[in-house]
């Protein structure tokens, strides 16, 4: 968040300058009072008195008329003169739109510099916006719920625009919600199990879901193992893509393109090419369920690898991977800050920064949202969702503890300090920040998203 600040400066007064009043001042000499045109001249030490005639008279009477006749000639132009003192004027008048051109694009040059510098820093990993300083807990009446799923929310995403939100369930349908109004704007239905055939969208819990950089695409994967591409606009069903062995946990489309990431629980990574409606190709490596996934615009993804204890960096174009360990329970979480930094959160409790340049994390918190139990069996409450503000130094995350906490990172992401906790009832499974950075979105439920619901869907979900 940022505050503008409008900072009226007062107007230095204008004062009139003072000039001498010499109205009505004589000097002597001037004027014969008796005003026979002769002045007296003082007594000399002379013995003779002298009375001189004085002309001063005669050149005061001719003094205005000379004065007027130099005004005349000082402001009747010739028509060269004109033409000379019109042109210096048009220059001047070029001068000033030249000079008020070259302030414009320094300044637009010196923008396109930061912009550039930025894009730089950002590809490189290195760019970390300092804002966590400005953020403020929401109030309580800022805080809006959208009800709408007949089963807990397992996953969300937002448009890059920050005018929606899609939302999709355990049972099996997708919400596009409006952000200004709360409002549905259109509603995918999940089906029954054993209607894949004829039904159009999803007929197993929805597990996963990401929308393209540029707001075209939006994918969901299931527990059925599908992944389905739908227009993100008009929730018009595209494509279905199958391959996976396992349940899709984990989508994620490279910035800037429409290519897609796939993780799935058959332990396996697999890469779409959508505009293409086609299957590029499939990584290995984990060593157990892999439970979630992102990336952002380089040609490489992160994943979660859930009880196998790692989290990887793959490299697509080289096929090859960098495996990190730092969690002691189940990673469950796992999202990029930058290109060069992720954070992750695990069953343990705790939630690490790292860098991909080191395999150890560079800040661990452990038991991040407390734990619950009797005194000396306690447990850490299960961090089941995290989220990043992209290149900020802002992160979140949550828990089942009924609030989401928002954390503030350290200088070159070395350590976590408490910001503030929004309160929420229920599993927290999804996080998501706006691009915009102006709110944060979280998708709850009562349960963890992995874990399969006792209440029947063909009970909750009528038939279309």
């Amino acid at each position: 968040m940022s505050s503008s600040f409008f900072i009226k400066t007062k107007e230095n007064p204008k004062f009139a300058k003072k000039g001498k009043n010499t109205a009505g001042t004589k000097r002597k000499g001037d004027v014969d009072p008796t005003g026979k045109g002769k002045v007296r001249a003082k007594k000399s030490s002379s013995k003779y008195n002298e009375e001189i005639s004085s002309d001063s008279e005669t050149e005061r009477a001719t003094a205005p008329k000379k004065r007027q006749s130099t005004e005349q000639i000082e402001y009747e132009e010739t028509p060269q003169e004109k033409k000379l003192r019109l042109a210096k004027l048009y220059l001047e008048q070029l001068k000033e739109e030249e000079e008020k051109k070259a302030e414009e694009a320094s300044f637009e040059t010196d923008l396109i510099a930061g912009r550039l510098q930025e894009e730089v820093l950002e590809q490189r990993g290195k760019l970390q916006r300092l804002i966590a300083k400005d953020l403020i807990p929401p109030d309580p009446s800022e805080i809006r719920m959208f009800r709408g799923h007949k089963l807990p929310i397992t996953c969300l995403v937002i448009t890059p625009d920050d005018k929606n939100i899609f939302s999709a369930a355990k049972d099996c349908s997708i919400i596009k919600w409006d952000v200004g109004s709360g409002k549905k704007i259109h509603t995918i239905p999940g089906g029954r199990k054993g209607t894949e055939d004829r039904h159009v969208g999803h007929t197993a819990h929805i597990l996963c879901m990401a929308i393209s950089s540029d707001g075209k695409y939006l994918a969901t994967g299931d527990m059925n193992n599908l992944i389905m591409i739908w227009e993100a606009e008009s929730c018009k069903h595209l494509y279905k893509f199958t391959g996976h062995k396992g349940a899709v946990s984990g989508l994620s489309f490279r910035k800037g393109t429409h290519d897609l990431y796939s993780a799935s629980h058959d332990r396996s990574i697999k890469v779409w090419n959508v505009d293409e409606n086609a299957y590029v190709e499939t990584l290995f490596g984990h060593q157990d369920s892999i439970t979630g996934l992102d990336s952002l615009s380089r040609e490489r993804c992160v994943t979660a690898g859930g009880r196998d204890g790692t989290v990887r960096v793959w490299k697509i174009a080289e096929e090859s991977q960098l495996v990190f360990h730092g969690h002691e329970g189940s990673i469950d979480c796992i999202q990029l800050i930058n290109e060069e930094h992720m954070v992750t959160g695990a069953d343990d409790g705790s939630v690490c920064l790292w860098s991909v340049n080191k395999k150890k994390p560079l800040s661990t918190v452990k038991r991040a949202h407390g734990c619950h139990g009797d005194a000396g069996i306690e447990q850490p409450h299960w961090v089941s969702s995290v989220a990043a503000l992209q290149n900020s130094d802002t992160i979140a995350s949550g828990s089942h503890n009924s609030e989401v906490n928002v954390w503030k990172c350290g200088q070159n992401y070395r350590g976590l300090e408490p910001l503030f906790s929004v309160p929420v009832s229920g599993f927290v499974n999804s996080l998501k920040f706006s691009s915009s950075g102006q709110f944060l979105v979280a998708g709850v439920g009562q349960e963890h998203r992995y874990i399969h619901t006792h209440v029947s869907i063909e009970t909750k979900v009528p038939e279309n």
